[in-house]
């Protein structure tokens, strides 16, 4: 945490250089000193260090200035650091200004030159203001802020960016919280261009780009080499398991991800069926623990980096990615997993990031409130959703097509729903309609059974149906059933149609090209668990092994 600030000023050299030795000697530890004898390079500081989001616990000023009376200077220091002690350093001569001052600034004392000794006439001053001070100091958030309107698509993709990629930051609402607009003032910012991104060393960006964001926070952009055994396209359970084993085997090895590792498991709020992990844990901790295990071993990790393109060169694979560089390869495992489809339902596009959201979207939480919000999908993903935004909500309804969830959802979940009060399953339900005017409000339900349709109030509607292979991106021959999963060994010989290039069989995980492996939810007739993906990672890079033996 940074150390609040010790400001003292006065126009004679000799007295601040003597003010700042007596506060250093004292309070260096506890406090940063920062003196001057000028008032304009004074306040001109006050501004930087007020958007740099520091704390300043004390003001001493000197009255007789030539540029500003103290007096004054302290009162527009207040409107920088409002709640900062102020001391005012006085001649005998100026009593009678001091005592004034006391009601014109709220001036906490005054202290007459000199001071000697400052054990006697300076320190016991000092600390029992300090300590006041400190006791109702709360230190502000240090790390970055996002200032935005809470239904505004934008901030909710900044927002869901930072937290994919577990990096800490504040959310403040323009609508409801007098910090945001006190950011906006001390910066300039008009609404419009919300939202705007501040960071810790005072700068900040307005409706930045999620690359810009990656780039400011020191998010690597660029590989490092031109060459690597193995690339991995995905960072979900099953490239992150590659990319540890990929690492931790010598292989040179490169994982790429287009916005945030962990995949859906990552934006899961409780993984209770984990090997190893009796008490469960979000996916955001297994993420963070596979991001730095792979990371340790030597596996370069690029983020947000979008792979747009695979072709083959002789015996090497030519990655492309989004800003039109390119790299080459031995080998390529795609773990690019499933994406939720969308609900074809009237008005609800209208309303994606603004009350409609596709996952889990953790960082909605605080929004839902002591609302009604709906959950659409009864798989173990809704059911982990409706068990922690049920924290929140003041009733979480799960609307599914079927009866009831025992065909889809793990038992354990639907114990947990079963005895948690506030989630209500809607079986053989849909919904048909979302209303609102700039955001969701609304959401018109439609009974199957009776076939009858009614309106209700919600707070957020939450969208998990259905898994569709990120697979549109490949232009390069693979071959890929009917839905467009990958498919991979034995199904890619199967159907003469698909023509196999080799002698050898494809290897278990191996595509219809050679060289090119897929795991995890992209591949035709996954188990769709965090377990197996992790088991097909790890799979893969053995694989790899054998595929670089043959070339």
């Amino acid at each position: 945490m940074k150390r609040p600030i010790l400001f003292a000023i006065d126009d004679d050299p000799q007295v601040i250089r003597a003010i700042a030795r007596d506060l250093r000697s004292e309070y260096k530890k506890d406090y940063r000193i920062l003196s001057t004898d000028s008032t304009q390079e004074a306040l001109q500081s006050l501004a930087e260090l007020k958007k740099q989001g520091e704390e300043v616990a004390m003001f001493l000023s000197d009255q007789r200035m030539p540029d500003m009376l103290g007096v004054e200077f302290l009162q527009q220091a207040k409107d920088f650091f409002p709640k900062s002690k102020k001391v005012l350093l006085t001649a005998y001569s100026d009593i009678d200004a001091a005592i004034k001052a006391i009601n014109d600034v709220q001036l906490d004392y005054y202290l007459t030159k000199p001071w000697d000794p400052p054990q006697e006439k300076l320190y016991p001053v000092l600390n029992d203001l300090l300590d006041d001070w400190q006791s109702h100091f709360v230190p502000d958030y240090s790390g970055i802020k996002i200032v935005g309107y809470q239904y505004s698509p934008k901030s909710h993709e900044v927002k869901d960016f930072l937290a994919g990629n577990l990096i800490p930051y504040r959310w403040l609402d323009i609508e409801t919280n007098p910090k945001a607009c006190e950011l906006l003032e001390l910066n300039n910012i008009e609404e419009k261009d919300l939202p705007a991104v501040f960071y810790e060393d005072g700068s900040y960006l307005v409706s930045p780009s999620i690359s810009q964001i990656a780039e400011k926070i020191g998010m690597k952009l660029e590989a490092t080499a031109q060459l690597y055994d193995v690339i991995i396209i995905g960072a979900g359970p099953a490239g992150l398991a590659a990319a540890v084993y990929g690492g931790s085997e010598g292989l040179k090895t490169l994982l790429i991800e287009k916005r945030a590792p962990g995949g859906q498991a990552g934006t899961s709020s409780r993984i209770e069926n984990y090997l190893g992990f009796p008490n469960g844990l979000s996916g955001a901790d297994l993420t963070r623990r596979a991001i730095s295990q792979a990371k340790r071993l030597g596996t370069e990790f690029l983020s947000p980096v979008e792979v747009t393109n695979i072709q083959l060169q002789d015996q090497y694979k030519i990655v492309t990615l989004s800003d039109g560089s390119e790299l080459r390869t031995k080998s390529i495992i795609i773990a690019t997993g499933v994406n939720y489809r969308k609900l074809e339902a009237t008005g609800v596009h209208n309303f994606t990031g603004a009350g409609v959201y596709y996952g889990a979207a953790t960082t909605e939480a605080n929004a839902c409130l002591n609302k009604d919000i709906y959950i659409v999908g009864g798989g173990n993903s809704a059911g982990q959703a409706a068990m922690y935004l049920s924290n929140f909500a003041k009733r979480a309804y799960i609307v599914i097509r079927r009866p009831n969830l025992s065909s889809s959802m793990s038992q354990y979940l639907i114990d947990q729903i079963d005895s948690t009060e506030n989630i209500e399953v809607l079986g053989e339900s849909v919904v048909v309609e979302a209303c609102g005017t700039d955001h969701l409000e609304a959401l018109v339900l439609e009974d199957l059974n009776a076939n009858e349709k009614r309106k209700v109030d919600a707070g957020a509607l939450f969208i998990f149906i259905g898994n569709r292979p990120f697979t549109d991106w490949i232009s390069l021959e693979i071959a890929k059933n009917e839905k467009g999963f990958i498919e991979t060994g034995q199904d890619v010989v199967r159907d003469s149609k698909k023509n196999w290039s080799l002698e050898r069989e494809p290897f278990l995980l191996e595509t219809s090209v050679p060289g090119i492996f897929a795991s995890g939810d992209v591949r035709a007739n996954a188990m769709n668990r965090v377990a197996s993906a992790v088991g097909e990672g790890a799979m893969a890079i053995k694989l790899v092994h054998e595929y670089l033996a043959t070339v």
